[in-house]
């Protein structure tokens, strides 16, 4: 029997004490500062508030001033903050981690410095930790696609673990595999987790689908009330989105093979279905500036439009700088100039796939 300690409680790290449990194994879930009514909440009556579900039996919670104590004989650790929390996460880990310890992290996202030059949330991560102790643990993430509510009854969810030690991602993968959580392994570590930052982007743009149809509704349009919806334009928005993720991989010199299957356009169909990235590019698309949008969703964690500006900012400086050309990624500049300069959505239909309907 294995034990996780899990740094964050958040729906998915949460979630994911299903699987891992039912291999018989057990979690010890630490809250971070913001999770105290989480830890409570389980520690009082086994029930995850924001879930809406009790966690496995066995599973322990501690707050964080208690973290040290959760850490104890534990050599498995996850990572599950959000995007915005990493840089904390890790500072946090470089008090508590030990040689030979394996972590495996959540969050997706990228950072990018002043020449336009990405890195992934994991190495983010793992930066906090010092030098000495960081190359003696072993460090992987967990991509899409999955909902976490799903993994957490039990539906059959498809993920890619990934990192550069091909015998911990076996480990993890023996940990976690179930009869319904099935889990496929992938050392592209750059390319994948640069999948699951920049569909979260995307996913945004397949919210203008929803919105434009509600503002033709709205202003009462011929045809707006037909059973005849807006699916041409969704589709052709994501596959526009899945021609930019590979272009994506070839300018990081990484997999471009990597788009396809879970980790690209398969987790990027399953955000562009439904979520807050979804939402909230619902609420530009009927017509309002983004900063209008995230008025209406106080308090609502926005991965995919921070992705967005720190995207959109590295790409002006990678094409000032002559490292991508101009037509490239059309829709991301535009999802920059609705998020990043609160612009209205126009969509520039005609920058799209390239001169072949492909992308060349």
């Amino acid at each position: 029997m294995a034990t996780l300690v899990v740094l964050g409680a958040g729906i998915m790290a949460t979630a994911l004490a299903t699987p891992f449990a039912d291999n018989g194994n057990t979690v010890r879930l630490v809250g971070t500062h913001l999770d105290r009514d989480v830890i409570e909440s389980i520690q009082q009556t086994g029930v995850h508030p924001r879930l809406g579900l009790k966690v496995p039996e066995g599973t322990e919670a501690y707050q964080l001033e208690d973290a040290a104590k959760a850490f104890e004989g534990v050599d498995l650790v996850m990572s599950g903050v959000n995007s915005f929390g990493v840089e904390w996460a890790g500072e946090q880990l470089a008090g508590l981690l030990r040689p030979g310890m394996h972590v495996i992290a959540l969050a997706k996202g990228l950072r990018a410095d002043q020449d336009g030059k990405f890195e992934i949330l994991p190495r983010v991560l793992a930066n906090q930790v010092p030098e000495d102790l960081r190359k003696q643990v072993s460090w992987s993430a967990i991509a899409g696609p999955s909902i976490a509510g799903e993994v957490a009854v039990r539906r059959h969810t498809c993920v890619t673990f990934t990192g550069d030690d091909l015998q911990a991602l076996q480990m993890w993968r023996d940990l976690f595999e179930t009869e319904a959580y099935h889990v496929w392994l992938n050392t592209d570590f750059t390319g994948i987790e640069l999948m699951a930052a920049t569909k979260n982007c995307y996913a945004f743009g397949a919210g203008f689908m929803h919105g434009t149809l509600q503002k033709l509704k709205d202003e009462g349009a011929e045809f707006s009330d037909s059973p005849y919806v807006n699916f041409n334009y969704g589709a052709a928005v994501f596959g526009q989105a899945s021609i930019e993720m590979q272009q994506w991989l070839q300018l990081m010199e990484c997999d471009p093979q990597t788009v396809m299957g879970l980790a690209g356009i398969g987790d990027c169909f399953v955000t562009s279905m439904g979520g807050r990235n979804v939402k909230v590019g619902t609420l530009v698309g009927q017509g309002m500036t983004f900063s209008q949008a995230k008025a209406k969703m106080p308090g609502v964690t926005l991965e995919g439009a921070t992705c967005i500006v720190v995207v959109g900012k590295a790409l002006k400086r990678l094409t000032e700088r002559g490292v991508v050309p101009a037509e490239q990624f059309p829709l991301l500049r535009h999802l920059y100039e609705v998020v990043g300069e609160d612009q209205p959505v126009n969509v520039p239909w005609k920058k799209f796939f390239g001169s072949d309907g492909a992308g060349r």
